[in-house]
């Protein structure tokens, strides 16, 4: 494991402005007091696992609403009778907690990450306990079969969904949630670990989730290019990244849905720090 160095971390990375979602669901008003309890979390988080999204504090910043599909799939929460909300790859659940902040029905949240260890520092962090944030987790690869049944998306353009779903507290795995369910899916920092063929089986899982009626729709983001390829610089497993574009991002998304059965928006986001050509692939599909 990589050596935790606050002293670079602290320095470089840390913004209390980006904390504001830690500081009001802890009631920790102090930005030193705040400070060193993010630090605190952050090193044991860090230890376990040296991810880039640790060292920048990411696993603590909200992205999803950030997304300009957000207000979408909040208007589905408050409309779309026992509609779920699901979060693949939710590290410590800052996304699903920002969305039951704002109004998704906590009752139809759920989180997945392959680490439960994460979503015990996720407690950590925002000072909860499974009895009060009572979002049901669970730990498991959504590319192994065993935990998410691979299965083509389904057809049927029901106009309504099922206003009953599984009880995600007893749930094991994500197959029983297969069917109209699941009507939006965020998945955040995930497809860029994986190259192109691993981007699809991902794409096709959970495509295969995913609620056929309209306006379902899958959210997220990660490192992209302009022009499909690898980007230099940047390793995974020892490997360098495969990033998508904007173009075959879309592409791949229309050869996993049937044809005009979605609608598919990416938009690659450039940070001061990215190279040339580089930046954050942003990104939603939507049933239609």
């Amino acid at each position: 494991m990589a050596a935790y160095t606050p002293a670079v971390i602290d320095g470089d990375l840390y913004r209390a402005e980006r904390f504001e979602l830690v500081k009001a669901q802890t009631g920790i008003r102090d930005p030193v007091e705040l400070k060193q309890h993010i630090l605190a979390v952050q090193a044991k988080a860090y230890d376990l696992l040296s991810y880039p999204c640790i060292r920048r504090f990411e696993f603590a910043t909200p992205r999803i609403s950030t997304y300009s599909a957000y207000t979408h799939v909040l208007a589905v929460g408050r409309e779309r009778p026992g509609a779920i909300l699901l979060d693949v790859g939710c590290c410590f659940g800052t996304d699903i907690r920002q969305a039951a902040s704002d109004g998704f029905p906590r009752q139809n949240l759920i989180a997945s990450d392959l680490r439960p260890e994460f979503w015990d520092f996720g407690h950590e962090l925002f000072r909860s306990t499974p009895e009060t944030f009572p979002v049901p987790f669970i730990a498991g690869d959504v590319l192994d079969p065993e935990f998410l049944e691979p299965r083509e998306p389904l057809l049927t353009r029901a106009s309504e969904p099922s206003a009953t779903h599984p009880a995600l507290t007893s749930l094991a795995t994500l197959t029983p949630l297969h069917g109209r369910h699941v009507a939006a899916i965020h998945i955040s920092l995930v497809f860029h670990l994986f190259l192109e063929p691993k981007q699809l089986q991902l794409a096709r899982a959970l495509a295969g989730l995913l609620s056929p009626v309209p306006g379902s729709v899958i959210l997220g983001s990660h490192v992209g290019l302009r022009e499909k390829g690898f980007r230099e610089g940047l390793c995974i497993a020892g490997r360098s990244m495969f990033c998508h574009s904007p173009q075959s991002w879309r592409e791949m998304w229309e050869t996993v849905f049937p044809k005009g059965s979605i609608d598919v928006e990416a938009e690659l986001h450039r940070r001061a720090s990215d190279t040339p050509g580089a930046g954050v692939l942003v990104w939603s599909v939507t049933r239609v």
